[in-house]
């Protein structure tokens, strides 16, 4: 099963849905992801780009909300807080200051842009 993305005029995924791999099948059997926007469109309208389950392309798989960013041909999650910095080569959200790893549990307090310990 393939999964495609239906993005806005903004790029922001509005849905996924899974597409038979027999609607993406060309002439010599091979899927094509062109076959795939062309059966949506057809069925749908709107405009859609593949995503992968197992992100094995485009960085992530997309969810509603994401952003797809055509220039890094990625989907990118919602920034969760103003403070996070993307990283370029997973592109997920990532904190200035790195969680503690010392097995307590904590949160992020965007006051502080640290970590704070959960109670």
């Amino acid at each position: 099963m393939a999964h495609f993305a239906e993005i806005d005029s903004n790029n922001i995924v509005l849905r996924v849905i899974v597409v038979d791999n027999n609607d993406l099948l060309d002439s010599e059997n091979n899927e094509s992801e062109a076959l795939g926007i062309t059966y949506l469109k057809n069925g749908f309208g709107g405009d859609w780009v593949q995503t992968s389950y197992n992100r094995s392309f485009r960085k992530n798989y997309a969810a509603t909300g994401y952003t797809y960013d055509s220039t890094r041909n990625a989907f990118i999650p919602p920034q969760r807080f103003a403070s996070w910095n993307l990283n370029e080569d997973t592109c997920i959200w990532e904190a200035p200051v790195a969680r503690p790893d010392d097995g307590k549990w904590y949160e992020w307090d965007e006051a502080t842009t640290n970590w704070t310990e959960r109670e």
